[in-house]
């Protein structure tokens, strides 16, 4: 599916994983508890997100046994909310897609939520990702400009949806590598 989307601020985010206590570990995600970094990251999306903004959650909104899912938390987030299915995710109620080419300022983005899924046949310029969190910064930090891509997992941007607009100010294209949003960029 091909989208253009100008006039309306446009975010993305990834892997929020709610209610998953292995993950605070496992990421070295700055919370106490799973209470606290659901409250947080729900709170950064809505203070982030006004209702008409479009949004693309590039999957995996919650996961454990105990969780709840994916249709409990689409209703406490702002915003127009486009799903890309992410390995986790499951609902009777939401239309998820593979994958999205977005439009954004006449450039074209591959939304995905698992980057070593790209299909063979894109030859688009950049892909923009989750699936693999901060657990390989030098494979898919935030921003690799020798594979263009884009890894779009909480973790990397500070748990809050990503304005496309903030991109374009980075000058992604000339970063080589930037491994958070707040870390130095090295230019080409």
């Amino acid at each position: 599916m091909e989208l253009e989307n100008n006039e309306k601020r446009t975010f993305v985010i990834s892997d929020l994983h709610l209610d998953h206590t292995n993950i605070i570990r496992y990421c070295e995600r700055p919370f106490s508890s799973i209470e606290e970094m659901n409250k947080i990251i729900i709170k950064n999306w809505n203070e982030t997100v006004k209702q008409d903004d479009a949004v693309y959650f590039l999957g995996d909104m919650s996961f454990g046994r105990e969780s709840r899912k994916i249709d409990y938390w689409k209703d406490k987030l702002s915003g127009n909310i486009s799903f890309i299915k992410g390995g986790h995710d499951r609902s009777k109620e939401i239309k998820f897609s593979d994958s999205f080419v977005l439009w954004h300022r006449g450039n074209k983005f591959l939304l995905i939520h698992d980057p070593k899924k790209v299909p063979e046949k894109w030859e688009g310029c950049w892909i923009i990702h989750g699936h693999c969190h901060n657990n390989d910064l030098k494979n898919y930090p935030f921003i690799n400009g020798k594979k263009k891509t884009i890894n779009v997992s909480v973790e990397l941007i500070n748990y809050t949806p990503l304005n496309m607009d903030k991109l374009f100010e980075l000058d992604f294209k000339n970063i080589d590598i930037m491994e958070t949003i707040d870390s130095k960029p090295m230019r080409r």
